[in-house]
């Protein structure tokens, strides 16, 4: 298999997630940035070879054709927006994830804040997530999170893309959404409350017994298993975040997976329920935000970039008109069209 990205990094205690959506125009300038990363990265954490410092860079499908000639990874598709009846999985924009982690937060920030000086106009931030550790492992609703993540060759098997899609083996599929909690409303349950929505306990962490979870609990509806009866797994690498002065508390999740279907089935299980109607009660209490698909591909794909499209490899060398006519100013004033979240401002909506 040829080397992937460090997805399976050593776990960390910092984190920056950056959304970008790349400009028209803008292809040539990411694509430089692609195939700078391991150079960037080392440039940062050359002076602290043990604190981890990595990035993993994940591109969307609506840009995948403008960056590369060629075909895409067999699953990589739009991020599919969910409508239950209760709660919604939305789609917001989101071309290009770098996801960055560390021991150390200045050494993320250092890294995000290089790559954004080097991406300048060709990009516009669309989300910015800065995730930390919470004590030991917990997110801000006091669970631990990520227990169930696979180890070893079964991690590897989870995430990475084999010989079903030869052209893109050692790449991975990655989620992302970023779930907003109401904490007032969560910490006025009782710690047995809590424990029956997540399905697991508190103190112990430890999965509540069959007949006493509930059908609805977050574990249940996040435990799949394939026609044989093996459980199908993903990699999470989910981090706390929050502005005391905003008031916004929450966990950016973050899935790895070698086929984006099982992430896409546990979105189902919890927005729509299985059976039908029995959704996630963690959704009463936690709200996605934003939800976008990437794909991630092996290391020596971004060491040797297949060419441009060839449209746009002629429009970068065309001879620009001298006598183009300056663009008409919008008589309605009207805005920018920004999601108007936190860390989204300024994000064009869909």
């Amino acid at each position: 298999m040829p080397e992937p990205q460090p997805v399976l990094a050593p776990p960390a205690t910092a984190a920056v997630f950056l959304v970008v959506t790349v400009a028209p125009g803008g292809e040539d300038t990411i694509r430089d940035v692609l195939e700078d990363l391991p150079a960037l990265q080392r440039a940062v954490g050359f002076g602290a070879p043990d604190d981890d410092l990595t990035c993993v860079a994940g591109i969307g499908a609506d840009v995948w054709g403008r960056l590369f000639q060629g075909p895409r990874p067999a699953g990589l598709h739009p991020f599919r927006e969910l409508a239950g009846e209760h709660h919604r999985a939305v789609a917001t924009p989101g071309d290009v994830l770098f996801h960055i982690r560390s021991r150390r937060m200045d050494l993320c920030f250092e890294l995000a804040r290089r790559l954004r000086a080097r991406l300048g106009d060709a990009v516009a931030v669309a989300d910015e997530v800065h995730g930390f550790k919470y004590y030991d492992m917990r997110d801000l609703l006091g669970f631990v999170d990520g227990t169930e993540n696979p180890v070893g060759q079964a991690a590897g098997a989870a995430v990475f893309t084999g010989p079903e899609d030869p052209r893109f083996a050692g790449g991975s599929y990655v989620m992302v959404q970023k779930y907003v909690h109401d904490l007032e409303a969560w910490e006025a349950l009782s710690t047995e409350e809590q424990e029956r929505v997540i399905g697991r306990t508190k103190l112990g962490n430890t999965e509540l017994p069959e007949g006493v979870q509930p059908d609805d609990s977050h574990v249940a509806l996040n435990t799949l298993t394939g026609p044989g009866g093996e459980e199908r797994q993903v990699v999470r690498d989910n981090m706390p975040f929050g502005s005391v002065g905003d008031g916004e508390f929450g966990t950016y999740f973050i899935g790895y997976a070698s086929e984006p279907g099982v992430l896409e089935e546990m979105l189902e299980n919890m927005f729509l329920g299985r059976p039908h109607g029995t959704y996630d009660r963690i959704l009463d209490f936690s709200t996605a935000v934003t939800g976008c698909l990437f794909f991630a591909p092996a290391a020596g794909f971004l060491d040797d970039l297949p060419d441009l499209p060839a449209a746009l490899g002629a429009a970068a060398t065309a001879v620009p008109d001298p006598v183009a006519p300056d663009p008409v100013p919008d008589p309605q004033g009207a805005g920018d069209g920004s999601l108007g979240i936190g860390g989204l401002k300024g994000a064009p909506a869909r």
